[in-house]
């Protein structure tokens, strides 16, 4: 199958709303690169950071985005073993078996466009092999973008970051996609109490069905206050953050008992700092950052496809919103207001077939 054109959604300047064009694909595959054709993508928080320029100036510009979805595989490059033509995969921006191939080079306008090693708001995409995880062609490819972030980083924090354990106490700042999968992993764990913190009352209630026993918006009451009455002033075994907020990062880490663990998964916007008195950290306090939760996608999706089928983990509840390749913009305005509880997704209808 030879594709030439395909649809996507381009970030051409920050803060301004994605356009959605025709693209040229590379004429072949380089070595370890995959052609999927994308079914569906989720959106997560990062490309709204992306977006907003919360890093700062973006020197890649213009480019494509996402880097969780679902596809199927149409084409293998070179040296490729791991996934075959035909396959259904799920896309992911963490690193796991199989080839670190380079990104793609695109064309738009008769100008290069660029794409990381992995991107799915765009109706096709060349993938390295190591962010492609084949799941069974049963399994439902609209719940499988989840695995490419939302869950496989969520309980990823769970496992290998925070080490919660049974009857550990936890506070998780922010209850989105990412959250809400920290907080079901934290109940699979048999954690007490769970503690959810949010300014939306709609995520709150979402945080609440995946496990959360006490939920605090924090626009309408002190959560400091209302944590310390719930845990007592020794705070929780672990705190979770995952707004980037310098201010909540300081109270996350005040908020965790002397021998807990304060794990930071949002990142603060370029220029923000956030102030921390150290010295408990000589004592057994730990601070620590999370880098996707530290999950191997080739070795989690498989488990968690298990713990699915056996009931035992819920994916369907989280995606409450879904939209067009075409209403991506309207998409991300809604998450940029708090409208969409959930994760939503973008269901790629295919133009070029």
């Amino acid at each position: 199958m030879q594709l030439e054109k395909m649809c996507a959604a381009i970030l051409v300047n920050l803060q301004q709303p994605l356009v959605v064009d025709k693209v040229t694909l590379p004429s072949k595959l380089d070595v370890g690169q995959v052609l999927v054709k994308v079914c569906f993508s989720g959106i997560c928080g990062s490309q709204l950071g992306e977006i907003n320029g919360v890093k700062g100036k973006d020197q890649y510009l213009p480019h494509l985005l996402g880097h969780e979805g679902s596809g199927e595989v149409l084409k293998t490059g070179p040296g490729v073993n791991s996934v075959h033509t035909g396959d259904h995969v799920v896309m992911h921006w963490r690193k796991s078996s199989g080839i670190d191939a380079p990104p793609p080079v695109y064309q738009w306008k008769g100008k290069r466009l660029n794409a990381g090693c992995v991107t799915t708001f765009n109706e096709y995409a060349i993938v390295s092999e190591n962010r492609l995880t084949t799941i069974p062609k049963d399994f439902d490819l609209k719940l499988a973008p989840l695995f490419g972030c939302a869950v496989t980083v969520g309980l990823g924090i769970i496992t290998n970051n925070a080490q919660l354990k049974i009857g550990d106490s936890i506070v998780v700042f922010g209850a989105g996609g990412v959250g809400l999968n920290v907080i079901q992993g934290a109940s699979m764990t048999s954690a007490f109490p769970i503690i959810a913190v949010d300014i939306y009352d709609s995520k709150l209630e979402m945080a609440k069905s995946f496990g959360a026993t006490h939920l605090i918006n924090s626009n309408k009451i002190d959560p400091t206050d209302e944590i310390c009455k719930i845990l007592g002033v020794q705070g929780a075994d672990v705190v979770i953050d995952n707004t980037g907020d310098v201010n909540v990062i300081a109270s996350a880490y005040k908020l965790t008992q002397p021998q807990g663990r304060t794990v930071l998964v949002g990142v603060p916007k370029i220029g923000n700092n956030a102030s921390l008195y150290t010295l408990p950290l000589h004592f057994g306090k730990i601070l620590t950052g999370s880098h996707g939760g530290e999950s191997l996608p080739s070795v989690d999706i498989p488990k968690y496809i298990r713990l699915y089928e056996a009931g035992k983990l819920k994916l369907d509840e989280l995606i409450t919103d879904r939209f067009t390749l075409d209403e991506v913009n309207l998409a991300i305005e809604k998450m940029n207001k708090g409208e969409i509880a959930g994760r939503c997704l973008i269901e790629i209808n295919h133009s070029t077939d």
